[in-house]
């Protein structure tokens, strides 16, 4: 057993013991069929990996269950860029 899953922060994290269970689940399953794991980590443990990515807050449960993928803010401030049509602001030569 994983040392992690004896300390209480892991599933107040997500929530709960049942939400955990079904989390590391999900995300087992996910791995095993090819996702790519969300931590660099010199383990081909699944278990430390998945671990890893809750307690970077890297994945979650969504209201309906589903595993979610927390998004890189810089992926976030791309993709509001383009819905705002935003650029980076005046160049050095409008200074």
């Amino acid at each position: 057993m994983h040392d992690e899953f004896r300390e209480d922060e892991i599933a107040r994290k997500v929530g709960g013991r049942f939400k955990l269970t079904t989390l590391v689940q999900k995300r087992m399953v996910a791995l095993n069929r090819g996702a790519r794991a969300l931590v660099d980590m010199q383990t081909k443990d699944l278990m430390q990996i998945v671990v890893a990515e809750i307690m970077t807050d890297k994945i979650y449960l969504d209201t309906s269950g589903r595993v979610q993928v927390v998004a890189d803010e810089s992926e976030t401030i791309d993709a509001l860029q383009a819905l705002l049509g935003a650029d980076d602001g005046p160049g050095i030569d409008d200074l």
